[in-house]
């Protein structure tokens, strides 16, 4: 860059600095740590002085908020789960009870931990419910967008590790794992009992059946239905997934179709045309 009138900083990765920048000019302000007293703590919950409790929130009892942490107004934090420190729960978060929320974790409004996974036995007729007796685990510095779900295992854990960041409305079923320093867009389901490695990003809109393994570094094009395990490494996307070229292929050739298809029937009319006249010729033939 030509810039002789400009001093610049270069820098390895420029949007990553930039973010860094944001926070320096735009600090975020949870406002005084302290616990109001219109807060609703049990008897028996563990709240740090240090820690930042608003109005309207519930805290169970053996539930632990651990210092730094912050809890907007009309969260729910149930019985005997916890709070890392320096997490911050905002509006209506709802944590169910034993959900474990690592250090450093931010839940967006409407994030639910802990609700039941969707289990029952001869399902379509009876729907007997299975009950769901596992928690959640949500590790260290994971990121959880608006309206995002998180079902309790059957029995274990449903496992959200390291520096995870999933965004607004997706759908994490019981006994889920997803591996460390993943990424996932919104609006995608991941079914039961799948294990999704480290470093793995999803786009929007994906849908992955359950009792399936996806591997380390493996990404996803949005929209993609996901039927059986991906190895590790692997790029792509479709329904059903795709090597990414392939994919490319496919894509490719559905935007023909239309064209495809004039092609084709003009072709039978020509068949068509061609079998009246072998007809024609051969009629009377021995």
């Amino acid at each position: 860059t030509v810039a002789p009138d400009k001093n610049l900083i270069a820098v390895a990765d420029p949007y990553a600095a930039f973010g860094k920048l944001l926070t320096v000019f735009y600090p975020v302000d949870h406002g005084p740590a302290g616990i109001s007293p219109d807060a609703f703590i049990e008897e028996g919950a563990f709240v740090s002085p240090e820690a930042t409790v608003m109005p309207r929130a519930f805290i169970g009892r053996g539930a632990r908020v651990e210092k730094g942490a912050v809890i907007y107004p009309g969260v729910f934090i149930g019985r005997d789960a916890s709070v890392g420190e320096d997490s911050v729960l905002y509006a209506n978060v709802s944590v169910y009870a034993r959900s474990i929320i690592g250090r450093r974790v931010i839940l967006h409004s409407g994030v639910v931990i802990g609700g039941d996974g969707f289990g029952f036995s001869a399902p379509g007729s009876r729907n007997q419910k299975i009950p769901q007796v596992g928690i959640v685990q949500i590790d260290d510095d994971v990121e959880l967008g608006a309206n995002t779900t998180v079902d309790r295992a059957t029995l274990g854990k449903t496992w959200i590790q390291r520096n995870v960041k999933i965004d607004n409305l997706v759908q994490v079923a019981h006994n889920v794992v997803i591996g460390e320093n993943s990424a996932i867009a919104a609006q995608t389901g991941i079914s039961g009992s799948t294990k999704i490695g480290k470093s793995v990003i999803i786009g929007g809109q994906v849908g992955i059946v359950g009792h399936i393994t996806i591997g380390d570094s493996v990404m996803i094009g949005a929209s993609s239905g996901i039927h059986k395990s991906i190895p590790a490494g692997m790029v792509g996307g479709g329904t059903p997934f795709l090597p990414f070229r392939e994919w490319l292929k496919v894509e490719t050739s559905k935007a023909k179709l239309p064209e495809i298809r004039v092609k084709m029937e003009k072709l039978m009319r020509r068949v068509e045309e061609l079998e009246a006249v072998i007809h024609k010729n051969t009629e009377g033939e021995p």
